[in-house]
C-alpha cells in the first residue's frame, strides 16, 4: 500500500484508510465486537495503515474497539480521532445530530477521554468534528497547538459534515494551515471536493484532503442496486429514492472505468479520487472482509488516464446524460454562513438561499 503525507506534518497515511464509523455502531449493519476486531486486523494485513474514528461513534465504543484491535500494531499504524460533540450529556436519537460543544477546555477534556478509551498515549491526527466556522476560535486553535507542542498529536484536521457543503469551513481550514480536511467526495458528488482541491492549489497550501463516502452511499461500489431494500436503520436510507434511481443510470455511464475487468467500479471510484494529488487518503465504508480485500487493492489497479478523468468531468457537467430530478439540489448543501460561501463559489445562484 502506498502512503501519502498529511500536509507537511510528517504523518503518513495509507492511500486507502479505514473509516471506523462502522465499528461500534449499527448504522451500517450489525456485527459483533469480535467480528469488528477481526475486520480491523484484516485491514492491517491488507496494507491499510490509516484508521479514522471519532469519540461520538457509538458514544466512545468505536474508539475502545479500535484501540483493542490495533494494540498489537500500534507502531505500524496511523490513528486519527475527532471531537466536538457532547454525547456525554445527550442521548442519541436515531441518526440525528447531537448537540455540539467546542471550546478550549472541551478540546483538552474530550481528547484525554479519547486517549483513555483508545488505550494510547497519543494519536497522530486530531480533527474537529463538524465544527462551524465561527466555532473555531483563537482559544480552540491555541488548545490544538498546545496538544501538538506536548507531543500528544502530530497533525490536526477539520472534518466537514454531516451533510454535504461546508465550503466556508474547508476554505478556512486551508487558510489556517490545517494538515487535513475530511469531506464527502466522490465521482458522482464532486462538490465540494473539487472546490477544496482548487482552494489548496490557488493558495499553494499544504493541506491534504481525506475523502469519505467515496462510493456515494453504495452506488459506486454497487452495493445498493435496484434490487436492494435498505432497512430503516441503514444510514444510507437517508437518500431519496429518486436520488438512487438517477444514480443507477449515472453508474452505467461510468462503466468505461472498469477497464475490461482490470478494476471494479468500486476500485475505479477510489482511483478517481487518488488521481488528485491533494487527496491523501480515501476512507471507504468497509462492511466485510471482502470489501477490505477489494478496495485495499484499488491502488494496485490501473490509475485513471487523463482521458478517463476528463471524460468523468464532462459527464458530470452534463449530469451524466440523465436529465431527471433526483430529489436533491444545490440548495440542499449545508452552509453555516447563510449560503454566502456557496454563492461565492458559484454553486448557488446569487439570488438563492441555502435553505
Amino acid at each position: 500500500m502506498n502512503t501519502r503525507e498529511l500536509g507537511d506534518s510528517g504523518v503518513e497515511v495509507s492511500e486507502v484508510g479505514f473509516g471506523a464509523w462502522v465499528v461500534g455502531t449499527d448504522w451500517w449493519g450489525d456485527r459483533s465486537e469480535a467480528d469488528a476486531v477481526e475486520m480491523v486486523r484484516h485491514a492491517v494485513e491488507r496494507g491499510v495503515t490509516f484508521f479514522d474514528t471519532s469519540d461520538v461513534y457509538g458514544h466512545g465504543r468505536s474508539e475502545e474497539i479500535l484501540g483493542e484491535a490495533l494494540a498489537p500494531y500500534r507502531d505500524e499504524v496511523t490513528v486519527g480521532t475527532k471531537l466536538g460533540y457532547d454525547f456525554y450529556n445527550n442521548p442519541q436519537a436515531g441518526h440525528g445530530e447531537l448537540p455540539k460543544r467546542l471550546d478550549a477546555e472541551w478540546v483538552r477534556e474530550a481528547f484525554e477521554r479519547s486517549l483513555d478509551r483508545l488505550g494510547f498515549e497519543r494519536v497522530e491526527l486530531l480533527q474537529l468534528h463538524n465544527a462551524n466556522v465561527d466555532e473555531v476560535t483563537p482559544d480552540v486553535l491555541e488548545a490544538l497547538d498546545e496538544l501538538r507542542e506536548e507531543g500528544l498529536v502530530d497533525a490536526v484536521g477539520w472534518a466537514l459534515g454531516p451533510s454535504i457543503g461546508w465550503l466556508a469551513e474547508g476554505d478556512r481550514a486551508v487558510e489556517l494551515d490545517f494538515d487535513a480536511v475530511q469531506t464527502v467526495y466522490n465521482a458522482l458528488e464532486p462538490v465540494p471536493g473539487n472546490h477544496f482541491v482548487d482552494t489548496v492549489r490557488e493558495a499553494e497550501a499544504d493541506t491534504s484532503l481525506v475523502a469519505r463516502v467515496p462510493h456515494s452511499s453504495g452506488l459506486l461500489n454497487e452495493q445498493v442496486t435496484p434490487d436492494t431494500e435498505l432497512e430503516a436503520g441503514d444510514h444510507r436510507a437517508h437518500r431519496p429514492t429518486a436520488w438512487y434511481e438517477a444514480g443507477w443510470e449515472k453508474v452505467e455511464a461510468l462503466r468505461f472505468l472498469e477497464r475490461d475487468g482490470e478494476r471494479t467500479m468500486g476500485q475505479a471510484a477510489i482511483q478517481w479520487l487518488l488521481s488528485h494529488d491533494e487527496v491523501a487518503s480515501v476512507t471507504p465504508t468497509f462492511r466485510t472482509k471482502a470489501d477490505v480485500d477489494e478496495w485495499a487493492a484499488a491502488p494496485d489497479t490501473p490509475a485513471l488516464s487523463d482521458e478517463e478523468a476528463e471524460r468523468v468531468a464532462a459527464l458530470y457537467a452534463e449530469d451524466f446524460g440523465v436529465g431527471r430530478d433526483d430529489g436533491m439540489s444545490a440548495a440542499d448543501l449545508r452552509s453555516s454562513v447563510g449560503g454566502d460561501d456557496l454563492r461565492a463559489a458559484g454553486v448557488l445562484p446569487s439570488a438563492s438561499a441555502d435553505d
